[in-house]
């Protein structure tokens, strides 16, 4: 790393105390107008840093620039040997993952970009990205099982965003079958899960997880289409933690669960937090909607429906919606 990555993860580790100049002259082995200089770098790149005599810098609460230097400062020390690349514009981190998992990426690679010009959702649609107000990341994972067990993945994601958000913003959150997370009601966060398969093996080769977070876009932001369902962690406050803080904590959480996921213990948590059970549904099956009651989330992540002939199905995609929300 260079001495403005140094200087930038020291003052993160601190943030928001000072550390004088002297100190991380020393620290480095590097002349005082040296890391006067890295400051410099740093706030022509729009971090906020303040400074006092006899005190140093600081990096304010309310600076929130993506980093690699932040996020692996929040990543559990299992983790801090991840690839992460982080870009200022891209146009789809998943698409940017699917490259560099054909190309060979390790396991764990984590692609993060301040906004997309061409994002996506699941059923082809665009994803809002606009910069500077949301989290875009995708993670590459090699899990050499079943494609069938591609759909616990996305369950496992759902989870882990939540306690990700709950953990660090103190925001309940729940989840619309498959992908969706919601608070107060409007989506928040899209998952889109995808799968590329060994034809020798017929095993998943790689699978790519993109999660797409709003973090405080301001609801009139959103494209009009958008602004009665559509919301943020921090829609109409100053947000208490940097994005930085909450993708390496979604990493972490899902991270975590992904050590075992087989084995499906997250399938509890997930259906406690779904508000579609017990509920009246529509889902978009052989080109046509039909009407069901929404049961209960199978051990592998499926929606379990009755429909209005009394008939019990398992969906494993597609699209769900809920009139009081949708």
């Amino acid at each position: 790393m260079s001495l403005k990555d140094f200087v930038l993860q020291n003052l993160e580790e601190n943030r928001p105390s000072y550390v004088s100049g002297q100190q991380m002259a020393e620290m480095f082995q590097v002349s005082r107008a040296a890391v006067w200089k890295a400051i410099e770098a740093l706030r022509r790149d729009g971090y906020e840093i303040d400074s006092a005599p006899k005190k140093g810098y600081a990096l304010l609460p309310s600076s929130d620039i993506l980093s690699k230097g932040a996020i692996y400062h929040f990543l559990k020390s299992e983790y801090r040997s991840f690839s992460l690349h982080v870009y200022e514009s891209i146009d789809s981190t998943n698409q940017a993952a699917k490259k560099m998992a054909v190309d060979g990426a390790a396991e764990g690679t984590v692609i993060v970009a301040n906004t997309q010009t061409a994002g996506r959702g699941r059923m082809g649609r665009s994803f809002y990205s606009p910069a500077h107000s949301g989290i875009y990341m995708s993670m590459i994972l090699r899990p050499q099982t079943d494609i069938s067990d591609t759909v616990l993945l996305t369950t496992a994601a759902g989870v882990a965003v939540c306690r990700a958000i709950e953990s660090t913003c103190k925001k309940p959150c729940f989840i619309k079958w498959l992908n969706d997370i919601y608070l107060d009601e409007k989506k928040i966060c899209g998952i889109l899960t995808e799968a590329m398969t060994n034809c020798e093996t017929g095993l998943v080769d790689s699978v790519i997880v993109g999660i797409g977070v709003n973090f405080k876009t301001p609801t009139h932001a959103f494209p009009t289409e958008l602004q009665s369902r559509a919301g943020s962690i921090f829609s109409d406050e100053i947000p208490s933690v940097t994005r930085s803080h909450l993708i390496a904590e979604i990493v972490n959480e899902f991270m975590d669960l992904y050590a075992d996921f087989t084995q499906k213990e997250f399938l509890k948590e997930y259906r406690s937090r779904s508000f579609v059970l017990d509920k009246q549904i529509s889902y978009f099956a052989q080109s046509q909607w039909h009407e069901a009651l929404a049961l209960d989330v199978a051990d592998n992540g499926g929606l379990i429906v009755r429909d209005k002939e009394g008939k019990i199905h398992t969906l494993h995609s597609g699209e769900i919606t809920l009139r009081n929300i949708d």
